[in-house]
C-alpha cells in the first residue's frame, strides 16, 4: 500500500533477518515523507521514516507506536502535552491516543510497531 500524501509503503520488507541494515545509508538517499519497512522482528515491523514538517491528528486503536529519533527533532503533540525528541531519544505513543508528530526540519525516525499496521491511522 502506498499513500498517496506521503511516500509510505507497507508491501516489502526491506531487509531480512540475518542481513545487515545501514540506516543512515538508507536515509541519506531518501527525500522527507519517505516511510518504509526495514526489517520484521517476529511480529513487529521496524521502520525508518525521512520526515520534515507535519504529519497528522491520528491514532492506532489498536497498536503502540514507538519513535526513536536519528537525526534531528521530533515533536510529538499529544491532547494534553507535547513530547520533544532529540536524537537517541525515544517515545512510546500508547495505543488509541490521538497524537500529532511535527518533524522539525529533516528529522529521521525509527519506528517499531506491529506488522500490518496502517501507517496513517485508523
Amino acid at each position: 500500500m502506498t499513500d498517496t500524501a506521503y511516500d509510505i509503503a507497507t508491501d516489502e520488507i526491506l531487509h531480512a533477518a540475518g542481513e545487515h541494515i545501514d540506516a543512515a545509508a538508507i536515509a541519506g538517499a531518501q527525500s522527507p515523507w519517505w516511510n518504509r519497512t526495514l526489517t520484521q522482528v517476529n511480529d513487529t515491523w521496524v521502520r525508518l521514516a525521512v520526515i520534515e514538517g507535519d504529519f497528522h491528528w491520528h491514532k492506532h486503536e489498536a497498536e503502540d507506536e514507538f519513535f526513536f529519533v536519528l537525526e534531528g527533532r521530533l515533536d510529538i503533540e499529544l491532547e494534553d502535552r507535547t513530547v520533544t525528541l532529540l536524537p537517541q531519544q525515544g517515545f512510546t505513543v500508547p495505543r488509541n491516543t490521538m497524537h500529532f508528530p511535527h518533524a522539525i526540519g529533516r528529522t529521521v525516525v525509527l519506528l517499531v510497531e506491529n506488522a500490518g499496521v496502517v501507517p496513517t491511522g485508523d
